[in-house]
């Protein structure tokens, strides 16, 4: 993958685009669709920019869940095709990228018709269709990103490969591996296999838990005497209590995620951590806001060379607190405290984990099939009287 010259040898990557922008009101939740490019375009832009300045050397396309199966399968009643939406999405994308001389990324995720069993060369047609936008869009390279399924992930980077474009591919899993228990030395393994220069993980899990994940996909590479870049972009939520199927089986998934969400702190040992592992692409998915990404720049300062321009504002480990009003907040401007500090939720009656609702369905289960109708009133009974007997039996 090219890296600017400013870049130094860790590249960052941006934020979670579907969340951000669902808190903003442009993202619809539930189909979580970026028919935003096209219908709020300064949104996106607007966002670009803040990940811009927060330090980002990537600006990924919004494009996450832009493939036409997917719009039509989740109900989407604006009529914007997927190509619409991709070549939108570009256009903002390498708008802002020139404003701080970013590289651009197309990314394809995965798709409803693999989900609903449709062939290999059904799902492979789906991401085509994306390539041919990526390729007269010129993108700098391609994003295989947010794979439940190793095997599908495969099929996507066989088809960008073909554009001659640098190729990563991300998997949404942990160290228990995909969700047919493919293990993530084997899942890195095969994406090399099929193309991929750089292999990771990215969104469903909290930061530390990705990096572990990725490590063993190193190990893996590194045992099959092959080579390989390594890029990690995580959740910004604590996920301990997470399963394999990651933070979307937590009772808290969408809505009641943000008690979990890391600070900037735990960002810089993110960033830290990560690099020590050799992953040098770091960036973040849900969750991930602006100051999370300035964060991990700022703790990379010293190996990339340069500091976010957005850290002006506040001063590294709060040194901008020196200036307040009260003695005992001026006397937080130290790194050693916010390092040390073990944050209080506020939260007294909570618990400090909570059960995962893991109904262990996955590729090829009734449930899966997908469908353009809305939860009708027989299916939902259908969902209630099972996520009750889930509910049971943890």
């Amino acid at each position: 993958m090219p890296v600017r010259s400013d870049c130094g040898p860790v590249v960052i990557g941006d934020g979670g685009f579907v969340f951000a922008l669902e808190k903003r009101g442009y993202v619809k939740a539930g189909p979580w669709t970026p028919e935003a490019a096209v219908t709020h375009p300064e949104a996106v832009r607007q966002l670009h920019r803040e990940f811009l300045r927060a330090g980002s050397n990537v600006m990924q396309a919004f494009t996450f869940y832009a493939s036409d199966d997917k719009l039509e399968n989740r109900g989407q009643e604006l009529n914007i095709t997927g190509a619409k939406i991709n070549e939108a999405a570009c256009d903002l994308a390498r708008e802002v990228a020139s404003e701080g001389d970013a590289l651009v990324a197309g990314g394809v995720s995965q798709t409803p018709s693999y989900l609903s069993c449709k062939s290999e060369t059904e799902v492979k047609a789906i991401f085509k269709k994306q390539l041919e936008v990526f390729m007269k869009k010129n993108v700098d390279f391609l994003i295989a990103e947010y794979f439940e399924h190793v095997e599908e992930a495969e099929w996507a980077v066989q088809v960008l490969k073909t554009s001659g474009k640098p190729v990563a591919a991300s998997l949404c899993i942990g160290p228990e591996g995909d969700m047919h228990g493919v293990s993530p030395q084997e899942c890195a393994v095969r994406l090399v296999k099929a193309g991929a220069k750089i292999v990771g993980v990215n969104c469903h899990f909290d930061p530390m838990t990705c990096v572990k994940a990725v490590k063993m996909m190193k190990e893996g590479v590194e045992k099959a005497g092959l080579k390989a870049h390594y890029m990690v972009q995580p959740l910004a939520f604590h996920t301990p209590d997470c399963n394999c199927q990651g933070f979307i089986d937590l009772p808290e998934f969408p809505f009641g995620l943000e008690p979990r969400i890391l600070t900037r702190w735990d960002m810089h040992h993110y960033a830290r951590e990560a690099y020590k592992a050799g992953i040098r692409f770091i960036g973040g998915c849900c969750g991930f806001e602006p100051y999370h990404i300035r964060a991990v720049a700022e703790e990379l300062a010293t190996e990339r060379g340069v500091m976010p321009s957005a850290s002006e504002k506040h001063g590294m480990w709060g040194a901008g607190l020196e200036m307040h009003t009260k003695p005992w907040v001026r006397a937080r401007a130290r790194r050693d405290y916010w390092e040390q500090l073990l944050p209080a939720s506020g939260r007294p009656k909570c618990p400090s984990l909570s059960t995962p609702e893991g109904w262990g369905v996955t590729k090829g289960h009734a449930d899966l099939l997908q469908h353009k109708e809305a939860t009708s009133t027989q299916e939902m009974k259908h969902v209630l009287e099972v996520q009750k007997k889930v509910k049971t039996s943890a």
